[in-house]
């Protein structure tokens, strides 16, 4: 199967092209960014011997014998390049958040279903062991029902300060559709709910302009911070459940955790905070089992060594291979855009953001 690879950046050679490579009858022919060095290293590092470099994804798009196409691009062209390449005839795995707005997820999903082809988002975090076995358990229902939710992704000095991640024009926001996205997917997955009623949120710039900070990656420039620090929102969906969602990429807390979630049953609750845990009652005492994530025999879980980046892959092939449905929704994730944009309006207008 061949796959083109559209944007040579930090989450290509992180997560993408590497996971690729891994996977049985797949070769990667085409490397796009508009910075050409990084396509010709990414050729190098990855590429099929014959592999092709370019620096505009449409000049890529024209080659027919391209199957598969990745989008790892910055937010803003996830939308435009995304409905290109379905129409030029290729499935597409797109690198999350969906789009930018609601309004172009949406316009990806008609151009999916006007095109015939397969198109995914990249919520890698599904495929993680805990991830899997806490699904199957909500599947099965033995939280019963989920009415309390909280989406945790909280980092406490780590702000990413390459590439586009601090332009507001260019991603959409900074932490709550960076790294919110992920814990907002893994929670919505769990409880199997997509209706969202209202949104009530609020976003802050407190830390942002904090001058030679401290920083995972050394400090920030404030005059490039044009996005939000954090961001939190409060959901109601229709059916009267609560999920809270918290975002961070900086913030005075040790209460900290990314693409994690908890859950709060009729039967039963669980959560990330300490591996997994499943809580509830049982004979008028209560418990707390630690689930052993290391024997396997979970969901996507194959075998010792395999990574959620390399199990989303192999499912993302296959379901293309086999014509089945991908693991990740387009559905599901307009649904995740749709709530962070009603958070970051209601953020803006101090009022809650009603869903139709």
């Amino acid at each position: 199967m061949k796959v083109g690879i559209i944007g040579c950046g930090g989450i290509a050679n992180g997560k993408h092209m590497p996971s690729l490579k891994q996977v049985e009858g797949v070769e990667m022919v085409a490397f796009c960014d508009t910075i050409p060095e990084r396509a010709e290293q990414a050729k190098r590092d990855f590429g099929s011997k014959n592999a092709s470099v370019y620096t505009d994804y449409r000049e890529l798009l024209k080659d027919s014998e391209i199957e598969v196409v990745h989008v790892c691009t910055p937010n803003i062209s996830h939308a435009e390049i995304t409905i290109a390449s379905l129409y030029a005839d290729k499935h597409v795995m797109c690198e999350k958040p969906m789009a930018k707005t609601a309004e172009e997820a949406r316009a990806m999903i008609e151009a999916r279903d006007a095109t015939g082809k397969k198109l995914t988002i990249g919520y890698q975090n599904r495929f993680r062991k805990d991830s899997s076995f806490l699904h199957a358990i909500c599947a099965e229902e033995r939280l019963g029902e989920i009415y309390y939710a909280k989406a945790k992704a909280i980092r406490r000095r780590a702000v990413p300060t390459w590439g586009v991640f601090l332009d507001e024009e260019a991603q959409g926001g900074g932490p709550l559709i960076d790294i919110g996205t992920h814990a907002l997917d893994l929670t919505l997955w769990m409880m199997q709910n997509y209706k969202p009623k209202y949104v009530v949120g609020n976003s802050y710039h407190k830390l942002s302009q904090t001058k030679n900070a401290a920083n995972a990656w050394g400090a920030w420039d404030p005059e490039k911070f044009t996005v939000e620090d954090s961001a939190f929102g409060f959901i109601t969906m229709e059916n009267g459940a609560t999920i809270v969602l918290e975002s961070s990429w900086a913030l005075n807390s040790l209460d900290v955790g990314e693409a994690k979630t908890t859950l709060c049953g009729t039967l039963g609750g669980a959560d990330m905070e300490d591996g997994l845990r499943i809580n509830g009652e049982e004979h008028g005492l209560t418990y707390t089992k630690h689930v052993d994530l290391e024997t396997g025999g979970v969901d996507f879980y194959d075998g010792a060594g395999e990574t959620a980046e390399l199990l989303e892959a192999k499912a993302w092939i296959d379901a293309v291979r086999n014509d089945k449905e991908p693991v990740v929704k387009p559905e599901e994730a307009l649904v995740v855009t749709e709530i962070l944009e009603a958070i970051y309006k209601s953020s803006q207008t101090g009022e809650p953001v009603f869903f139709k």
